[in-house]
């Protein structure tokens, strides 16, 4: 049953995909659905003629169309036009551009589905009745999904008014899939992010709820998709650039982890006279890791999760994956506590990628003209702030991440709460800079004065927060070829995380 329901999921929207409306260059199609044009459509990419089995009637529709080159991948051997194996008994296509109205002559047919043997020998009364429950159960189940399923199709279709026919190209081609579900059908477990039409149809139907946050670029909302909440980063038109490059970096193959905040969707929204460009994520209710350290304290195991969970997550980005769909190298350039959100089980997730750079290994290079002063000045390495670092070595770039990484530990272990005893929160500096500090005085106490964030003499009574003073300061070397790096980190505090440690 579950088979058969993936399989006509996937039939649903690859049907749907195929059956937008055609562009009018290129090559000459038979379109059945094209009066006006005289059944003729014309593409940049392929005819095809679709055959599809109708639920409920049981009669079969050939669909005669063209397929746009954007909606292919890749475009010259699309993916779609072989869906065609043994388990299609509802829908299969077929496409050609050898020559106009190619289609007209193509005549995929369907798989007959192959009925199950006949069992042998007769059923005992406990298999006769199990084989009686078991179906009624399973059609009560199906009975009570299909009436919920259909509920929200109505609520979905009232809010959002989608269109009814299969034919328009507005049509929804998400119905009743979960994003997490989409996600993993679409990207199979790489990360890549989803195609640029399933984004656009998400965002078409987000409906904002709140606003959660603002930044330099514009604000952050909270959203509903269905039910299920989402992030929405709103950019401002004159943060095109910014937009871009964020959606760009989270679309690396291969970047999706479970402490990288999670990719959903980009798209812009244009009514004719502003234009708003959206980033959609996932949405942990506890916010960024500096509000939820204002608002509350940890334990200790709670600040070792944390910690473990951001350095696995920056080793990921930092790591590079080799192989013909692997990942370069990533360093994020602007860490620190606001571009890191809290999960709802302790653990975090890296965000803010808008200022990351990828390693180009063939040329040694990053992938972006730089500037080596970007980011945060309150968590920017002394390199960064004297401009000594090699911007020519990209590991260079790692380094200042573990430094700024060092810093949020600090922050961390402030709000560590032993016995009752913890520190109030604060920025790393507040003792020596102002509230927004320039680069001068920045340079000031980091690079001259070799200032470092102080630390607490109670941290001296509790191992774990000794432990973790120590990882600090190997994060702090002012000599970046010194520091620790984020894999050699993430293993340090996985053992810490698994020692005696934690139970004093």
């Amino acid at each position: 049953m579950r088979n058969m329901m993936s399989s006509s999921l996937i039939t649903n929207c690859f049907v749907l995909i195929l059956f937008i409306a055609p562009s009018v260059y290129g090559l000459l199609c038979h379109c059945d659905i094209c009066s006006d044009t005289n059944f003729t459509c014309s593409t940049d990419g392929y005819c095809f003629t679709a055959t599809t089995l109708e639920k409920g009637t049981g009669n079969v529709k050939r669909s005669y169309r063209c397929l746009e080159k954007d909606q292919i991948q890749p475009p010259e051997n699309p993916i779609m036009c072989h869906h065609n194996g043994k388990r299609n008994h509802s829908f299969v296509i077929a496409c050609c551009r050898n020559i106009d109205h190619c289609n007209r002559h193509l005549n995929p047919s369907l798989e007959r589905p192959k009925l199950p043997a006949p069992a042998e020998g007769t059923l005992s009364t406990w298999e006769l009745a199990g084989a009686i429950a078991i179906p009624i159960g399973m059609i009560c189940m199906v009975i009570m999904v299909a009436l919920t399923l259909w509920g929200q199709h109505k609520r979905s279709r009232s809010r959002y008014h989608c269109p009814e026919s299969l034919d328009d190209p507005h049509q929804s081609i998400l119905a009743n899939v979960s994003l997490r579900d989409m996600i993993d059908m679409t990207t199979s477990g790489s990360g890549s992010g989803l195609p640029l039409l399933v984004q656009r149809s998400i965002a078409r139907q987000i409906q904002l709820v709140e606003t959660i946050g603002k930044g330099r670029f514009g604000e952050v909302w909270k959203g509903r998709w269905r039910g299920e909440n989402v992030a929405v980063k709103i950019f401002s038109s004159r943060e095109e650039r910014s937009w871009f490059r964020e959606a760009e970096i989270y679309q690396t193959v291969m970047l999706r982890h479970d402490n990288i905040l999670g990719f959903i969707a980009a798209d812009n929204k244009d009514n004719g006279t502003w234009t708003q460009l959206w980033l959609i994520t996932d949405y942990h209710e506890h916010g960024s890791l500096f509000d939820y350290l204002n608002r509350t304290t940890v334990d200790v195991p709670g600040m070792i999760r944390m910690a473990l969970s951001i350095s696995t997550g920056l080793a990921h980005l930092h790591m590079e994956i080799v192989g013909t769909q692997g990942k370069p190298a990533i360093a994020h350039r602007d860490l620190k506590s606001k571009n890191i959100l809290v999960k709802s089980n302790g653990t975090c997730a890296i965000g803010d990628l808008g200022l990351a750079v990828r390693h180009d290994v063939a040329t040694d290079t990053v992938d972006i003209p730089l500037n080596n002063r970007v980011g945060t000045k309150r968590y920017m390495a002394p390199e960064v702030l004297d401009e000594s670092m090699n911007m020519n070595h990209f590991d260079s770039f790692k380094r200042a991440d573990v430094y700024a990484f060092g810093l949020i530990l600090w922050e961390i272990g402030r709000r560590c709460n032993v016995g009752g005893i913890y520190d109030e929160y604060q920025l790393p500096f507040y003792d020596a800079v102002p509230s927004d500090p320039t680069i001068d005085e920045m340079r000031r106490v980091v690079c001259i004065d070799r200032l470092m964030p102080s630390i607490p003499n109670r941290w001296q009574a509790c191992p774990a927060l000794q432990a973790m003073s120590r990882v600090m300061r190997e994060c702090w070397y002012h000599n970046a070829a010194a520091r620790l790096t984020a894999l050699r980190i993430k293993k340090t505090l996985a053992n810490l995380n698994a020692s005696e440690v934690l139970k004093m």
